[in-house]
Protein backbone atom coordinates (compact mmCIF):
# COMPACT_ATOMS: atom_id res chain seq x y z
CA UNK A 1 0.00 0.00 0.00
CA UNK A 2 1.26 3.45 -0.37
CA UNK A 3 1.59 5.90 2.29
CA UNK A 4 -1.03 8.17 1.98
CA UNK A 5 0.94 11.09 4.26
CA UNK A 6 4.26 11.38 4.90
CA UNK A 7 6.64 13.21 6.67
CA UNK A 8 6.00 15.98 4.10
CA UNK A 9 4.06 18.82 5.06
CA UNK A 10 3.73 18.92 0.87
CA UNK A 11 4.47 23.04 1.56
CA UNK A 12 6.87 24.31 -0.62
CA UNK A 13 8.87 27.84 -0.82
CA UNK A 14 7.72 30.62 -3.67
CA UNK A 15 10.96 30.38 -5.10
CA UNK A 16 10.88 26.59 -5.76
CA UNK A 17 7.21 27.12 -6.93
CA UNK A 18 8.20 29.74 -9.61
CA UNK A 19 11.14 27.49 -10.79
CA UNK A 20 8.95 24.72 -11.32
CA UNK A 21 6.40 26.59 -12.89
CA UNK A 22 8.64 28.37 -14.97
CA UNK A 23 10.24 24.68 -16.05
CA UNK A 24 7.30 22.72 -17.01
CA UNK A 25 6.07 26.82 -19.05
CA UNK A 26 9.95 26.37 -20.73
CA UNK A 27 9.82 22.40 -21.58
CA UNK A 28 6.02 21.63 -22.09
CA UNK A 29 6.39 21.77 -25.67
CA UNK A 30 9.54 19.97 -25.72
CA UNK A 31 7.69 16.79 -24.65
CA UNK A 32 5.36 17.23 -27.20
CA UNK A 33 5.00 16.10 -30.85
CA UNK A 34 5.88 18.50 -33.32
CA UNK A 35 2.68 19.27 -34.51
CA UNK A 36 1.46 19.67 -31.13
CA UNK A 37 4.08 22.21 -29.97
CA UNK A 38 2.23 25.37 -30.52
CA UNK A 39 -1.27 24.38 -29.19
CA UNK A 40 -2.39 24.59 -25.90
CA UNK A 41 -3.03 20.80 -24.91
CA UNK A 42 -1.34 21.11 -21.61
CA UNK A 43 -2.52 24.34 -19.57
CA UNK A 44 -0.76 26.68 -17.74
CA UNK A 45 -2.51 26.13 -15.13
CA UNK A 46 -6.43 25.60 -13.77
CA UNK A 47 -8.69 27.49 -11.69
CA UNK A 48 -11.16 25.69 -9.05
CA UNK A 49 -13.55 27.93 -7.37
CA UNK A 50 -13.51 27.50 -3.78
CA UNK A 51 -17.17 26.36 -3.04
CA UNK A 52 -16.33 23.39 -5.58
CA UNK A 53 -12.85 22.49 -3.29
CA UNK A 54 -14.83 22.84 -0.31
CA UNK A 55 -17.55 20.72 -1.42
CA UNK A 56 -14.81 17.72 -2.69
CA UNK A 57 -12.81 17.99 0.93
CA UNK A 58 -16.13 17.90 3.07
CA UNK A 59 -17.01 14.86 1.97
CA UNK A 60 -17.16 12.11 4.93
CA UNK A 61 -14.15 9.95 4.92
CA UNK A 62 -11.95 12.65 2.53
CA UNK A 63 -8.36 12.48 4.39
CA UNK A 64 -6.73 13.88 1.09
CA UNK A 65 -6.96 15.08 -2.34
CA UNK A 66 -5.88 13.67 -5.69
CA UNK A 67 -5.23 15.28 -9.15
CA UNK A 68 -5.25 12.76 -12.25
CA UNK A 69 -4.75 14.13 -15.56
CA UNK A 70 -7.46 13.87 -18.18
CA UNK A 71 -7.99 14.60 -22.02
CA UNK A 72 -10.90 16.02 -23.62
CA UNK A 73 -11.89 15.48 -27.50
CA UNK A 74 -9.68 18.34 -28.44
CA UNK A 75 -6.74 16.80 -26.92
CA UNK A 76 -6.66 19.16 -24.45
CA UNK A 77 -5.48 18.25 -21.34
CA UNK A 78 -7.48 18.53 -17.98
CA UNK A 79 -7.12 18.43 -14.08
CA UNK A 80 -9.25 15.51 -12.36
CA UNK A 81 -10.01 16.45 -8.80
CA UNK A 82 -10.97 13.92 -6.71
CA UNK A 83 -11.14 12.73 -2.82
CA UNK A 84 -9.13 9.87 -1.34
CA UNK A 85 -9.97 8.27 1.95
CA UNK A 86 -7.00 7.35 4.90
CA UNK A 87 -6.68 3.98 2.86
CA UNK A 88 -5.69 6.10 -0.47
CA UNK A 89 -8.88 4.96 -2.08
CA UNK A 90 -10.79 7.36 -4.62
CA UNK A 91 -13.90 8.41 -3.38
CA UNK A 92 -16.24 8.28 -6.48
CA UNK A 93 -19.68 8.82 -7.43
CA UNK A 94 -21.74 5.28 -8.13
CA UNK A 95 -22.01 4.02 -11.90
CA UNK A 96 -25.61 5.21 -11.62
CA UNK A 97 -25.03 8.23 -10.12
CA UNK A 98 -26.40 11.74 -12.74
CA UNK A 99 -27.54 14.39 -10.94
CA UNK A 100 -23.97 15.85 -10.45
CA UNK A 101 -25.79 19.38 -11.52
CA UNK A 102 -27.26 19.39 -7.46
CA UNK A 103 -24.74 16.82 -5.55
CA UNK A 104 -25.63 17.60 -2.61
CA UNK A 105 -29.07 16.23 -3.49
CA UNK A 106 -27.63 13.02 -3.63
CA UNK A 107 -24.99 12.59 -0.82
CA UNK A 108 -22.61 11.06 -3.27
CA UNK A 109 -18.94 11.50 -3.61
CA UNK A 110 -18.11 14.42 -6.06
CA UNK A 111 -15.36 14.59 -9.26
CA UNK A 112 -14.30 18.22 -10.02
CA UNK A 113 -13.37 18.97 -13.28
CA UNK A 114 -14.86 21.93 -14.95
CA UNK A 115 -12.20 24.37 -14.18
CA UNK A 116 -11.12 27.75 -16.28
CA UNK A 117 -8.17 26.93 -17.82
CA UNK A 118 -5.19 28.72 -19.03
CA UNK A 119 -4.83 29.21 -21.91
CA UNK A 120 -7.33 30.78 -22.58
CA UNK A 121 -8.31 32.30 -19.07
CA UNK A 122 -5.31 33.22 -17.63
CA UNK A 123 -5.13 34.83 -14.18
CA UNK A 124 -3.34 38.58 -14.20
CA UNK A 125 0.69 38.54 -13.66
CA UNK A 126 1.82 37.72 -10.59
CA UNK A 127 5.43 35.77 -8.80
CA UNK A 128 3.89 32.44 -10.48
CA UNK A 129 2.71 33.54 -13.81
CA UNK A 130 4.17 36.30 -16.04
Amino acid sequence: MIQLFSDSNHFITLERAKEMVRMYREQRRNILKPEYAGSSILPDSETFNREAIDRLIAQPRCAGLRIYYGMDEQLNTHAILIAVNENNEDLLPSADSSNMENPESTGEPVILEEAVRCPPNCPQTSGLYP
